[in-house]
């Protein structure tokens, strides 16, 4: 997952706002190149995040929304979470990077709860994000830990945005979201055919 990550890292167009979502999606902010522009928008109020903090970097006080230790870059600003969310509803990012539990191939979005009883709800901002940002990408394996596939032909599971979603990343390949359905961009291991026989269809042509 963090060669996924330096994939994203590298598609995420120079000189954008993006925020990154808890969990897997935070480890792209160790892969962004120092000329790229990129500004980083995170939830809990900050612009111009910087990668992860190590060693005497930590500052308790300076973290992400997962609570993961991170450092600043030159020029980097601190807001109340109020304007921060204003900024993610407002359409003022560029690019965002979510987790999933579930993927449709028409670009709909599963991702704070999987309708089990014993499961704790947590949407956070996602639901903001999914609105608000003008591209969508999703990191996730592309299959659970009993190999059912999160890429779906519908969700199952409640929906955090409809029809949001314009790019996923997985593990065994990157799709993108078109009115056909999810058109294989790069894969590693897997044959376009391969990865449609296992999604059961939504694979577009191409």
């Amino acid at each position: 997952m963090d060669e996924l990550a330096a994939v994203i890292a590298r598609d995420i167009p120079d000189g954008s706002y993006v925020n990154l979502g808890i969990g897997l999606p935070t480890t792209i902010a160790d892969h962004l190149s120092a000329d790229s522009g990129v500004v980083l928008h995170t939830e809990n109020g900050m612009l111009n995040m910087g990668p992860a903090a190590v060693g005497d970097a930590i500052d308790p006080d300076l973290t992400n929304a997962g609570k993961v230790p991170v450092t600043e870059l030159p020029g980097a600003a601190y807001f109340h979470h109020a304007d921060s969310f204003a900024m993610m509803r407002g359409g003022h990012l560029d690019v965002c990077v979510l987790g999933a539990f579930q993927v449709s191939t028409a670009g709909d979005l599963a991702n704070w709860h999987t309708g089990g009883p014993d499961d704790i709800p947590a949407v956070g901002g996602a639901m903001d994000l999914a609105i608000g940002a003008k591209d969508v990408y999703v990191m996730t394996k592309l299959f659970t830990r009993t190999g059912a596939p999160k890429l779906v032909p519908s969700c199952t599971y409640p929906l955090t945005g409809v029809r949001c979603v314009s790019r996923v990343y997985t593990d065994h390949a990157t799709f993108e979201i078109t009115p056909n359905g999810a058109l294989v961009q790069e894969s590693w291991g897997s044959t376009a055919a391969d990865l449609a026989a296992r999604l059961d269809g939504g694979i577009a042509p191409g």
